[in-house]
């Protein structure tokens, strides 16, 4: 077998990609992933020849890449989210960049030195844990549920990874707090929004391999919504906070969901940095 620079490498598996309709920028996640190196590691290292068995495992899985779609991440096992590496899998939903605008919202907007928040639907513990760190001067109680205790087993495992302090809690979005008689100052949630009728026009990577917990919903994609919504009164302190993301064209929906339960709260809909409505806080 021909020697090859990591270039060469590179420039193959880019064009091997793009012949089979996959994105080219897989390429080098999965070349850095293999050598374990950084990204200014890559640049200063390109003319090097590259290691034979880390060639072949670096072209088993593009070839796996190409042929079923499988999301980069499943097969790194990580994803950056918020300027950390967080551990996922099949079990959890892969970050968003549009949830990272959630936290970054959130964060501008909670002054206070001393509260208590709730990530419903925890999935990979991304918020939970993003939040946390950036809290990490505050004196707050950061709280995760999740019905899925796989999922629950990923979103420890990042919290111990990033050193929080998280209490996970197992159960139907707010039910295990309304169990438990907790209360907190802040609901946020990144819940499944898509309508089941929506599947076709997903790219098969989202279709064929987040978990369908982690992304549909009955009745045009509120149910999440309704269902927290409706249990958020038994679990709100007064005063709290509600921070969703949502589809883009749910934004309507959800301010009158949250305006029943809370009649005289304060919505606002935010869009995301391609101006497509995103989140929806509700200051009660």
């Amino acid at each position: 077998m021909k020697s090859l620079t990591i270039h060469e490498a590179l420039q193959w598996a880019s064009s091997f990609l793009e012949e089979h309709h996959a994105e080219a920028k897989v390429a080098e996640i999965l070349l850095l992933h293999e050598l374990r190196y950084s990204k200014i590691e890559l640049i200063s290292n390109l003319r090097e020849p590259i290691d034979q068995i880390i060639l072949k495992q670096f072209q088993k899985n593009i070839q796996r890449h190409a042929d079923t779609k499988v999301p980069v991440q499943h097969i790194t096992g990580v994803e950056m989210f918020y300027g950390r590496t967080f551990y996922v899998n099949q079990d959890v939903l892969i970050p968003r960049p549009e949830t990272e605008e959630l936290v970054f919202h959130l964060l501008a907007k909670v002054t206070n030195d001393s509260f208590s928040c709730v990530d419903v639907g925890t999935g990979s513990g991304i918020i939970a844990v993003s939040l946390a760190k950036e809290w990490a001067d505050k004196t707050v109680k950061m709280i995760a549920t999740d019905l899925s205790d796989k999922a629950l087993h990923i979103a420890q495992r990042n919290a111990n990874q990033h050193q929080t302090d998280i209490e996970f809690f197992q159960g139907d979005f707010l039910q295990p707090l309304i169990n438990h008689n907790r209360k907190v100052d802040i609901i946020i949630s990144n819940p499944p929004y898509i309508a089941y009728e929506e599947a076709a026009s997903l790219s098969e990577t989202v279709r064929n391999f987040d978990p369908e917990l982690a992304l549909f919903a009955e009745d045009n994609g509120l149910a999440a919504y309704q269902q927290i919504i409706e249990q958020a009164p038994l679990v709100l302190n007064k005063n709290g906070i509600l921070a969703f993301e949502i589809g883009h064209t749910q934004g309507k929906a959800v301010t009158n969901l949250i305006k029943y339960h809370f009649p005289n709260s304060k919505v606002e809909v935010i869009p995301d940095i391609n101006q497509k409505n995103r989140i929806v806080f509700a200051t009660t």
